[in-house]
């Protein structure tokens, strides 16, 4: 039997930019191209309803895509620590590579199996490709993590002059072994839902790296230049919806930062807008940070004192504001256009969390765990960086008591109100002067509108102003007041 390379794929699902690839072809030895999935080592954090559908879509993509360079995707489902010292026994693996995980249970699982390996006769490496910076590479001037965004990213910014390389075209063709090992196959995985609830996410996206590609170019094309502007912008194309391509790595973050420079390079004129956009992938750095080096980032606030919060809970609120019932019309729209593609636009996730925490008074890592079972980008270190930032209670947080106005937030971002009546349709007639409160409407108007409310669309579940003050009271109290 011929000797071979495994290469492990895992959340770098794409051919180019794939520091793993690369070193598996150096070899010269057939490839052999593994998935593996691991439910039971992520534990609480395997990939939600959502997420799973697009990792269906997008592992179908690749091995397509190594298909047509004459190879293909092997399959399994069960534990990885157990999994690959067999393929590399039974197949005379010399060596296996991968790109990195920072999640604390990845990592601790990746050393073990890296040592089992390597004890075993194996060659096995890691890579970097997931993050600009390894959260190891960027400390402040004492030596410790950062845990505010500016110094941060400036920091980064710093070392990113002295970083290049990364970046690799796709192979061409790759070198396979004689007789393919026999592997599971993509079905066997489960991760397509038996209830066919995704019509229109399937309708909206397209997974994988000619996906993300795609995307990339349509926003590095157009509106990337006007992100500053029309990133708080809801209704209109102003976002470059790269999340899940990001999470899912069909597309690498060095890529995006090597096109911004050469673009800025050509226009110098709009340096600062390209680097509005580079500047949120920085964010995406911060989470990643912040989780690799508190790794209880989604369970435990960082702020202790937040642990003193009293949390009312109610099972019925958190109902409504999951199905996108509450009666105020911006918040409703967001939670609708999340069930429906598994997305949200940014503004409005802020807009939606801090009613949760804020308004409804229900513990932001429910909506946290809502989040990770809807979103397609549900990405452990965003998502907890997130909610704790809006809650108050994370690293560089927004003040507890900043409170975002439902209303005045919808008035502000979505004047004409055409997000609301995409995602809200029973109110796509109401005027744009009334749509963001309509109970604050008159009856002709809403009578004019074909609205009745509490039949076609709900009353508000709280009044805002009386939720702020309430929410405020309990943070003094139990929070900055210190009761026990």
């Amino acid at each position: 039997m011929q000797n071979h390379t495994l290469l492990w794929f895992r959340l770098d699902l794409r051919l180019a930019d794939n520091a793993a690839l690369q070193a598996a072809l150096a070899t010269g030895l057939p490839v052999l191209p593994v998935f593996i999935l691991d439910d039971d080592a992520a534990g609480t954090w395997a990939a939600g309803g959502a997420a799973r559908w697009w990792l269906h879509q997008s592992l179908v993509a690749l091995d397509k895509d190594l298909r047509a360079r004459g190879s293909r995707l092997l399959f399994y489902k069960g534990c990885a620590a157990e999994i690959l010292p067999e393929l590399c026994r039974k197949y005379r693996i010399e060596s296996a590579f991968w790109n990195r995980r920072y999640e604390s249970w990845a990592q601790k699982r990746d050393t073990e199996i890296k040592k089992t390996l390597k004890d075993s006769g194996v060659k096995a490496e890691s890579f970097s490709g997931y993050l600009l910076f390894e959260p190891w590479e960027i400390k402040n001037a004492s030596g410790a993590p950062y845990r505010v965004f500016t110094p941060f990213s400036k920091a980064c910014m710093a070392q990113e002059r002295e970083t290049g390389g990364g970046l690799f075209a796709a192979p061409e063709k790759m070198a396979i072994p004689e007789k393919w090992p026999e592997d599971h196959g993509v079905d066997a995985l489960g991760l397509m839902p038996r209830i066919k609830w995704y019509g229109e996410m399937q309708n909206v996206w397209l997974p994988g790296e000619s996906g993300a590609l795609r995307r990339w170019r349509h926003f590095l094309d157009g509106g990337v230049t006007l992100y500053g502007e029309n990133r708080d912008l809801p209704a209109e194309d102003g976002v470059s919806r790269l999340s899940p391509h990001l999470h899912w790595g069909e597309i690498a973050p060095a890529r995006l930062r090597y096109d911004l420079a050469q673009k800025s390079a050509k226009e110098p004129q709009n340096h600062g807008r390209y680097f509005a956009f580079l500047r949120q992938i920085l964010w995406r750095e911060f989470s990643w940070h912040l989780l690799y080096h508190m790794p209880d980032l989604p369970e435990n606030p960082l702020n202790p004192a937040f642990s003193r919060m009293e949390w009312e809970n109610d099972a019925a609120l958190l109902q409504k504001w999951q199905k996108g019932l509450t009666g105020y019309p911006l918040v409703d729209a967001g939670m609708r256009q999340l069930w429906r593609t598994g997305w949200m636009h940014n503004r409005v996730r802020m807009i939606a969390a801090s009613f949760l925490i804020k308004d409804l008074l229900i513990d932001w890592r429910k909506g946290q765990e809502w989040f990770w079972e809807t979103l397609v980008d549900a990405d452990l270190a965003n998502n907890a960086a997130g909610w704790q930032w809006v809650a108050g209670c994370g690293a560089d947080a927004a003040p507890y008591f900043r409170i975002f106005n439902p209303v005045l937030q919808s008035k502000k971002f979505d004047a004409k109100g055409a997000y609301i009546r995409q995602y809200v349709p029973e109110l796509a007639r109401m005027p744009d002067a009334h749509i963001h409160a309509p109970w604050q409407a008159s009856a002709e108007v809403l009578a004019a509108a074909g609205v009745v409310l509490g039949r076609d669309y709900p009353f508000p579940v709280v009044d805002h102003a009386v939720a702020r003050n309430r929410a405020l009271e309990i943070y003094q109290k139990r929070v900055k007041g210190g009761a026990a």
